[in-house]
């Protein structure tokens, strides 16, 4: 800020100066004392000034709606909401979210530094505030094959770059406890640039969380139970409640969230699809659940703003007061959030659903061209079991933890899986797709519900390799082959068709198109996927798949590699 602007600023507050611009009539939820303090905001440049009486140059009547600090996501992930980074701006900003913690890991994982640098240079044609964390784990683990391997040494010089806020979630939580050498080199790089480490570390108690913690880990967002919350809060760390498309803990952990604890609790979606952002908005979505639950509203609000701006040094914003950033959100109540408008410095950003800026895109093309198969043919698929006794990938409500099923299963004679509509257990094959190198492992899913078919989709947590899940290996092959030819994205297909499909461009992971657009056409794909393939309707067609390749959340997952055991962190046969 130069002397003029401050001087400015200084004057306005005073009232020496007219401001730039007011909003009238306010009843300000005020964060830091749960208070509603009734008033103007003045603002200067993009600047809060005062709240008070003031004169501005512009003026708008509030019309005493409640004023809300700009909303902040404290981990998301935008690649998976299947749209490029200036699209979820669009989508996001009419809730009332002004910033977001975004984690680019997963189009790293297929591109590297420069599918960073794609998102960040994106991020500048939005509104919305998009604050990076450097991808910590790509790959995720040694047990899989990624696009990109992004060494503490590759990492280095964009680390002390103040395009990035901080170092992304550590997923590789044993390789904390166990201090291996390269994990220590990336949290030791973060230090010397005094940023934040995010956390990953579903389930860790006792010395596994306290060593976790000691190494300066500093919030986590994989729990699960309420007992897992408390004993994380008390090492210290603040804990984000997630609600997203695939993963809604935040119900479960409501009831641990204590006046005693509550400053330590944050929002987060981590996974947001367009169609659940239609449906049931964003945060202030997250705010309504809290509020049902028996929730002080104050609380709830600093869950989504204050405390996430001081969990992430992000000092200029988080609360209505002189000197912070004007993100301020209007809405008629504080029980449901219905959100009327959206500043953002000091600007009028979104009217009544609609984000008002127009979106121009950056170019693609160097995240382009993404599915790199060698050698794959129907004969892959195939599964020949030594025992009929085996073991499953057992789909879980709610989430994106597994279990290990156990079932028996029919055999041809030669020992190949014969799917049976009544078990509900089928093939679910990973197909590399970055490096040439072959690999395709096949497992077995359960309670998918899939009856006919196959599913076929590139986004797959995190490393990104194609996911495929049918009845039959000619539908499965006929699947990922599409897939591939079309460049990543989704593929439906039934007796040797495509039912349904969405290309997706950028790494294959990401639509170039707008929300509405892909929206409509993963309403498309449930449609299908529901109807004509008869997928569980209790749970999310491919946002579930999407999670069955991630080898760092318990029990059972898959990658190119193989079955793999994550609570023994180790592969693991099919047959018991």
């Amino acid at each position: 800020m130069e002397k003029r602007q401050l001087k400015k600023l200084i004057d306005i507050a005073k009232g020496r100066q007219k401001a730039d611009f007011v909003l009238k009539n306010c009843r300000v939820v005020d964060v830091y004392s749960s208070q509603i303090i009734e008033g103007d905001i003045a603002v200067s440049d993009n600047l809060i000034a005062g709240i008070g009486q003031y004169e501005g140059i512009q003026e708008v009547d509030a019309k005493r709606a409640f004023i809300l600090p700009g909303l902040i996501d404290s981990h998301i992930h935008i690649e998976s909401s299947c749209v490029s980074p200036e699209e979820i701006g669009s989508l996001l900003v009419p809730h009332g979210t002004s910033t977001i913690i975004a984690d680019p890991h997963e189009i790293a994982n297929v591109c590297g530094l420069s599918g960073i640098d794609y998102m960040v240079n994106a991020a500048k044609n939005t509104k919305l505030d998009i604050q990076y964390v450097m991808p910590s784990c790509v790959p995720a683990t040694p047990f899989e094959n990624a696009g990109a391997n992004l060494s503490a040494a590759a990492i280095k010089d964009s680390m002390a770059s103040d395009e990035i806020l901080g170092l992304g979630e550590f997923m590789n939580f044993p390789g904390v406890i166990n201090a291996d050498d390269e994990v220590m080199a990336k949290l030791l790089t973060a230090k010397k640039n005094k940023k934040i480490i995010d956390g990953h570390g579903p389930a860790l108690t006792g010395t596994d969380l306290n060593a976790y913690v000691a190494a300066g880990i500093s919030n986590d967002h994989e729990c699960s139970t309420v007992e897992e919350m408390t004993a994380k809060i008390a090492c210290g760390m603040y804990i984000l409640l997630r609600n997203g498309s695939a993963c809604r803990d935040l119900p479960h952990l409501l009831p641990g969230v204590t006046a005693a604890n509550a400053r330590r609790c944050l929002l987060c979606s981590d996974d947001r699809q367009p169609k659940t952002i239609f449906d049931k908005g964003h945060l202030e979505d997250h705010l309504r659940i809290c509020v049902k639950a028996g929730i002080n509203a104050f609380t709830a609000i600093q869950m989504a703003t204050l405390n996430a701006a001081e969990c992430y040094n992000l000092t200029d914003r988080g609360a209505i007061a002189p000197g912070k950033r004007a993100d301020f959100v209007l809405v008629d109540n504080l029980e449901d959030f219905n959100v009327s408008d959206v500043y953002i410095g000091g600007i009028l950003t979104a009217s009544n659903g609609k984000y008002l800026p127009q979106v121009e895109k950056y170019p693609i093309d160097t995240v382009t061209g993404s599915c790199h198969v060698k050698d794959f043919t129907v004969d892959k698929l195939a599964l020949k079991l030594k025992s009929d006794k085996v073991k499953t990938i057992e789909i879980l409500a709610d989430g994106v933890v597994t279990g290990n099923g156990k079932a028996q299963v029919k055999l041809f004679p030669d020992g190949e899986f014969i799917y049976s509509p009544k078990d509900d257990i089928v093939k679910i094959a990973v197909i590399e797709r970055h490096k040439y190198t072959g690999n395709v492992a096949v497992a077995l899913l359960q309670n998918y519900g899939i009856k006919q078919g196959a599913v076929a989709v590139s986004i797959a947590h995190d490393s990104h390799n194609i996911i495929v899940v049918g009845t039959n290996d000619k539908d499965m092959y006929f699947a990922a082959q599409t897939l591939i030819e079309q460049q990543g994205g989704i593929v439906l297909a039934l007796d040797g068709k495509v039912i349904a499909h969405m290309p997706m461009p950028i790494a294959g992971i990401m639509s170039d198109k707008d929300g509405y657009w892909v929206s409509e056409q993963l309403e498309k794909i449930h449609k299908a996927a529901y109807g004509q393939l008869k997928v569980n309707r209790e749970l999310d067609p491919i946002m579930t798949l999407c999670f069955m390749s991630l080898p760092v959340i318990p029990q059972l997952k898959i990658t190119d590699m193989g079955l793999f055991d994550v609570e023994k962190f180790a592969f693991t046969t099919v047959e018991l």
